[in-house]
């Protein structure tokens, strides 16, 4: 069983993508089901989870109709704006579809580090945690410390840390002594979880396996099999390689593990964060 936890769709007519945008070309068009379900099929990738990619409920809304008609979708990370006065009612009206498993506020794109450590924001990141939503963190190093802060304040608050923390990669460069610190005293939170994604659009198109493996390698030691997830974030992965090409780096790094812990990370702990049906 493999479970992709991180890809997207998108269909850029609906007019509320400001990005993808022409900087992009080679994924600024359409991506649905019908471009994904080969490769899953090429990889062996059993379901996935399609996860938001601009910051609109009614992409939201877009992306539930598209998982519950494809097969292969367990589950959908949703958009909802957690400081607006009515987040709860929104969240509340699409969680009725049971295929809404999380949210994700897109930090990377917010100036203010600590948004959502906002008084505002606690409202709805508390019915969250209530109501079994899990976290998704689409964040920059500048935000590590801000995430510990919200695991500690929300200890029931099922959260993960997508595509590493998106540190500086690449030309040779080492993790630095500050993301390798601050993700070890992530990985001691139990409700803190890591997405082994998005590492080589980070880098372009010339990055090599060694640019990748000190950082998954520090991903894997801190957080371990039980609380790292495979993710492809398909199809963004095609602006520096392709969904088969970041599978086989996936299986080199796992290549020290028993065959129980990867399957841990590349199905089983996907499966147990998002509470998905099999």
């Amino acid at each position: 069983m493999i479970i992709d936890a991180h890809q997207h769709f998108w269909t850029l007519a609906r007019g509320d993508y400001p990005w993808p945008n022409e900087d992009v070309a080679a994924i600024f068009k359409d991506f649905g089901p019908h471009d994904l379900l080969p490769l899953l099929k090429e990889n062996g990738v059993t379901q996935t989870v399609l996860v938001q990619a601009t910051d609109t409920v009614a992409e939201t809304q877009y992306l539930l109709e598209v998982g519950n008609k494809c097969d292969v979708v367990a589950g959908v990370v949703g958009w909802v704006d957690l400081s607006a006065p009515n987040a709860v009612d929104v969240i509340d009206k699409l969680r009725i579809d049971p295929m809404l498993k999380g949210l994700r506020p897109m930090l990377q794109n917010i100036d203010s580090t600590d948004w959502v450590l906002g008084e505002d924001v606690a409202v709805a990141l508390s019915h969250m945690e209530q109501v079994g939503l899990r976290f998704d963190a689409l964040i920059q190093p500048r935000h590590l410390g801000v995430v510990e802060a919200l695991a500690q304040k929300f200890p029931d608050l099922q959260i993960v840390i997508d595509h590493v923390a998106k540190p500086a990669m690449g030309q040779g460069q080492m993790p630095d002594t500050k993301w390798v610190s601050e993700m070890n005293s992530l990985a001691n939170f139990e409700n803190v979880f890591c997405k082994l994604s998005g590492m080589i659009t980070e880098i372009g198109p010339q990055w090599v396996f060694e640019d990748i493996a000190p950082f998954a390698r520090h991903i894997l030691h801190c957080f371990g099999p039980a609380k790292t997830l495979f993710g492809s974030d398909w199809p963004v992965v095609n602006l520096a390689g392709d969904y088969g090409r970041w599978m086989k780096v996936v299986e080199v790094l796992l290549e020290p593990f028993e065959a129980f812990e990867r399957d841990q990370i590349m199905g089983i702990n996907a499966q147990k964060f998002y509470g998905l049906r099999m």
